[in-house]
């Protein structure tokens, strides 16, 4: 097709509509449509994005037929202007811009004031009676095309620029005088000559349209385009389109101007023409910030007809698209031309606001309303924001692991973090990486940094369980413990400095940077209504202790999906009890340890019922290997080595004595944990493999919640017990364990004379697993997906690990997305697919869900809601999000289906019927 001649590579306006977004390019297709709709327009003509693709998949040559069709469009142009491309009597300039078909803004180039040289500006000079006008016409367009299209540093121009403005009276752009306008053209000229090793500036005006369409093609694969792509997940195959349009000109004097406006206020939502402009100006004044634009309401004073004009037309594009419009404007002697429409950029609360009140209006479906609203939008509003328009230095950027904005004082060790918290200071506590020693320290921090770890590492999961602001595999950080500080580049960060971690872009930022807070209300309830309405996919959240669980209630969880006991074991007095349960040397000293640890952990479990009450609560037995709770064998080493070292320099028996003490106790411990390290340990002695050799910490963590839940139930809370074994690779585990955990849990419920449900089921996150769901199924009255570990065994990979070198995959598209954050739907994604059908084939009641960190993401819960799941489970501060993104995932079922009824002539072909969960209802003591 790229070869072939007579393929239509261009459209003029008058040819396209909205619908040809794909091959036009949102930009192209809209202003066809505003064309089509008899709106002010200059008129033009779109290259297509197929010509972009042919361009770059044809060694940057434009394909055969594209040049030709494109000069036969200029001449459309010139019929219509009434002017001529390159004549030097009555030019035609042009502006050639970018237009993709989902909106990048100031991803790609623009070019203006095309068809410009040394012969057209003096005729453009007498046509327009004004030769200030097109001398600064043209030195705009050299300076433009130099940096754009022949890749000349735009500072080069600028401190010409300045140097000549420093000459005026008023030390303006609009100052300039003809004859200081004529000598910056001359040193522009000069500049790009020596930059090009000896290429003068081209006067040639189809040469220049020739270069500057190829440069608009070539920004496609820019930095700045790529990284937009990858950060917004816009795939790197849809190409940009070339707009070619006749220039019409706001710096013709004070009747002239240029300007942005939107439909409704971008940032708050609210219904009101929100927008700047500036007068005698040209578009890119507006954007670079040279001078100061003005508000649109004071358009009304110094150009009311146009104003008029203006909100008239605002209004009918607000109304002919159905959504918020960003609109591109120019004044030409007090003429209004549209420039372009789009589809307005908002923040998370305008999305919200806009969605709702547009229903409210009239303007379109609750249906529609819920996919108006993305799911980044969506996560805006639950977490501080950086101020954008906060200037500051960006120190270096890591992996956005919990969304959300704080500032601290600095802090590399989390007994510093506590002790800076005591005192009142807000603190950012900075690691290599977490583990669960450091949660007395993350807890009390407003913010975490780690050198090391990716999205499901520990900081990770336990700062999106929190809530707290999270930025972890920042590798260019060189941590100085020793020193009290760390370093990234060139800068060094001391212990106590004031930094901003941005969890939602991953960017670590100089000092203290102002951030937003965000407030829920009236619309989102509105907005969440809607969303409850429409999902079949119920949501819990991942929530360990009463008060995550209470914020996740008030978020819209259906339940708790999984709580990790080993997280109760957190904090100074509660790992030391678990520690000594470690190291016990027989089942005594083991057993007299978890008697300790009883009272804890049922503590833990009633306030978890209680925050649940009415509603289920799956509580996954241990799950880690039993070293995670001793201290790291090669700091420990370190201790001792420390120790020895003040030996030698002792000089009292007593101090002898109290270090020979401390030495003995370390030397212990340090066997101990030297018996339980694993070359493994993700793949070791940990779940319910630590359950069928330690059987008593099975019945204690039952014995707990059981006693925890006939309590609750007798001070009137409802219920819903969900025991969940970890682990599980063959089916005889799961026998083995079920059978602990039943004659327990019936003991305890029968030493209280009760009588109420309970469940036991199993977290599937082992291939082997899914793979004999339905051997496993006879002893599971519930599955749970833990997909971290189920991508980790699957991929070969490990959490932490693979994060150095994830990014590469990534950015060279081995893979599309990181697997621990988008469910691998091929692999891992068939797994469950597996699991699903076969445990069903053997337990067709069996509820299953899913709790890993997938749970919360958009597109892994669409696939979940495909495979007919019961339910997903996520962290507390992203259960909205997953609510919404089950709305959307109905929606998009519901247009498929629509879509295939049409292609079959109007027959709806059925789809798998979903299985939706039926809850028992708890009995009351």
């Amino acid at each position: 097709m790229f070869l072939n001649r007579d393929h239509k590579w261009v459209y003029l306006f008058q040819e396209g509509n909205a619908t040809m977004k794909a091959l036009l390019g949102g930009k192209g297709a809209n202003v066809s449509e505003m064309t089509a709709a008899g709106l002010p327009v200059p008129p033009g003509f779109t290259i297509t994005t197929e010509a972009c693709n042919a361009y770059l998949a044809y060694d940057l040559q434009f394909p055969e037929g594209m040049w030709s069709q494109s000069k036969e469009s200029l001449k459309d142009i010139e019929k219509k202007t009434k002017k001529k491309f390159g004549d030097p009597k009555n030019p035609l300039l042009v502006s050639v811009r970018s237009g993709a078909s989902i909106s990048m803004p100031g991803m790609m180039d623009t070019v203006l004031n095309l068809g410009l040289n040394d012969e057209t500006v003096e005729g453009l000079a007498k046509k327009m009676k004004d030769r200030r006008f097109a001398l600064d016409a043209y030195r705009r367009f050299i300076s433009m095309f130099g940096h754009i299209v022949m890749g000349v540093e735009t500072e080069k121009f600028d401190r010409v620029l300045t140097r000549y403005k420093a000459q005026t009276v008023g030390g303006g752009d609009t100052d300039l005088t003809p004859e200081l306008l004529e000598k910056i053209i001359e040193a522009y000229k000069r500049i790009i000559f020596a930059d090009q090793h000896g290429q003068e500036f081209p006067q040639d005006p189809y040469e220049q349209l020739r270069m500057a369409i190829s440069a608009v093609f070539d920004s496609w694969n820019g930095r700045r385009a790529i990284d937009y792509r990858r950060i917004n997940h816009i795939p790197d195959d849809l190409g940009t389109a070339v707009n070619v349009q006749a220039m019409v000109f706001g710096n013709l004097g004070w009747d002239s101007g240029t300007g942005v406006a939107f439909t409704r206020n971008p940032s708050t939502g609210e219904k009101l023409v929100f927008g700047e402009y500036l007068l005698n100006a040209q578009g890119e004044d507006v954007v670079a910030g040279i001078r100061t634009p003005k508000p649109i309401r004071n358009l009304a004073d110094e150009l009311p007809e146009v104003y008029v004009q203006l909100i008239d037309i605002i209004r009918k594009l607000e109304t002919h698209y159905l959504d918020m419009q960003d609109i591109e404007f120019t004044v030409e002697e007090n003429r209004l031309w549209l420039l372009q429409t789009r589809t307005g950029k908002r923040s998370g609360a305008a999305a919200v606001r806009i969605a709702v009140e547009m229903v409210e209006e009239g303007l379109i479906t609750q249906d529609e309303a819920v996919t108006r609203v993305n799911a980044q939008q969506l996560d805006q509003l639950l977490h501080p924001m950086v101020d954008p328009n906060t200037e500051a230095e960006v120190i270096t950027i890591g992996l956005p692991a919990s969304p959300g904005a704080s500032s601290g004082l600095v802090a590399l060790d989390p007994d510093e973090a506590v002790d800076l918290a005591e005192a009142g200071h807000p603190v950012i506590l900075v690691r290599h990486e977490t583990s669960p020693d450091d949660f007395h320290g993350m807890a009390a921090s407003e913010a975490i940094l780690t050198a090391r770890g990716g999205m499901t590492s520990h900081a990770a999961v336990v700062a999106r369980g929190m809530g707290t602001p999270c930025v972890v595999g920042a590798e260019e950080i060189a941590i100085d413990l020793r020193e009290g500080f760390f370093r990234s580049g060139s800068f060094e960060v001391r212990r106590g400095d004031w930094i901003t971690v941005d969890g939602s872009s991953g960017r670590i930022l100089v000092g203290k940077v102002d951030t937003i807070q965000p407030e829920l209300g009236e619309y989102f309830d509105t907005l969440m209504v809607w969303v409850d309405s429409i999902r079949r996919l119920k949501v819990r959240a991942n929530a360990d202790s009463g008060h995550d669980a209470q914020v996740a209630r008030e978020f819209g969880a259906e339940g708790i999906g999984l709580c990790r006991t080993e997280h109760m074991f957190f904090g100074e007095e509660r790992l030391a009890l678990m520690r000594e349960m470690i190291l016990a040397t027989d089942l005594a000293a083991r057993q007299a340890a978890l008697d300790k640890l009883l009272p804890i952990q049922k503590k833990d479990f009633y306030d978890l019922f209680k925050a649940m009450d009415g509603l289920p609560l799956t509580i996954r037995l241990l799950d880690p290997p039993l070293h995670e709770f001793l201290p790291n064998f090669d700091e420990l080493q370190a201790e001792i080595a420390g120790l020895k070292l003040s030996l030698q320099k002792a000089e009292s028996f007593p101090q002898i004595d109290q270090l020979l003490k401390e030495i003995n106790e370390k030397e212990e411990l340090l066997s101990r944990v030297d018996q339980l390290r694993e070359s493994n340990p993700m793949l070791g002695h940990r779940g319910c493999r630590l359950g069928m050799v330690y059987p008593e910490v099975t019945v204690m963590q039952t014995q707990a919640l059981m006693e925890a839940a006939c309590e609750a139930v007798i001070e009137g809370i409802w219920v819903y017990p969900e025991i969940m074994i970890p682990l599980v690779s063959i089916d005889m585990e799961l026998e083995h364990q079920r059978k602990l955990v039943q004659e327990t849990a019936d003991k305890v419920r029968g030493s209280y004379g009760l009588k109420f449900n309970y469940t036991i089921g199993t977290m599937i996150e082992l291939p082997r697993a899914a793979l004999t769901a339905d051997k496993i199924a006879e002893h599971a009255e519930f599955f749970s997906f833990g997909t971290n570990d189920l991508t980790q065994t699957t991929f070969g990979l490990s959490r932490d690990d693979s994060a150095r070198f994830l990014s590469h995959y990534i950015a060279n598209k081995i893979w599309d997305n990181d697997p621990f954050q988008v469910l691998d739907q091929d692999g891992v994604g068939q797994l469950v697919k597996i699991g699903v059908e076969r445990g069903r084939q053997a337990r067709p009641d069996i509820k299953i869900g899913i709790c890993g960190e997938h749970g919360g993401e958009p597109k892994s819960i669409a696939f979940c809601h495909s495979l007919g799941l019961d339910y997903v489970s996520c962290s507390p501060y992203r259960v909205p999000i997953a609510r919404l993104s089950a709305a959307q995932a109905v929606l998009a079922e519901r247009k498929g289906k629509a879509e295939k009824a049409k292609a079959h002539g109007g027959v709806v072909i059925p789809g798998p019927k979903p299985v939706v969960e039926k809850q028992k209802k708890s009995a009351k003591a």
